[in-house]
C-alpha cells in the first residue's frame, strides 16, 4: 500500500524531529542513517540506499509517494503525532 504526502509536509516532519532522531530511527530499523535521510529528501546514495520514495514535482514541493511508511511511522511516533 502506498501513501502520498507533499514534499513540504514530509520535510516539516523531518525538521520537527529532535536531534539524533535520524540515528535512532536507523538503529531501530537496522538501516543506515543516510537511508533515513534519503527518505526525507536527502540524496546521499553513496552511503545510503533509496528509501522507496517517488517524487512528482509540483506545488508545495510536489508529491511524494511512499512505498513503505515504516520510517514515517517511526518519525511520527517520536513526535507523538
Amino acid at each position: 500500500m502506498t501513501y502520498t504526502i507533499t514534499f513540504n509536509e514530509l520535510r516539516k516532519i523531518k525538521d520537527m524531529l529532535p536531534h539524533g532522531s535520524m540515528q535512532r530511527i536507523a538503529d531501530e530499523l537496522g538501516i543506515s542513517t543516510d537511508t533515513v535521510r534519503n527518505y526525507f529528501g536527502g540524496d546521499n546514495y553513496e552511503n545510503g540506499s533509496a528509501a522507496g520514495i517517488h517524487v512528482e514535482k509540483g506545488p508545495d514541493g510536489g508529491l511524494v509517494v511512499l512505498d513503505d511508511t515504516t520510517i514515517l511511522d517511526r518519525a511520527k511516533a517520536i513526535l507523538n503525532v
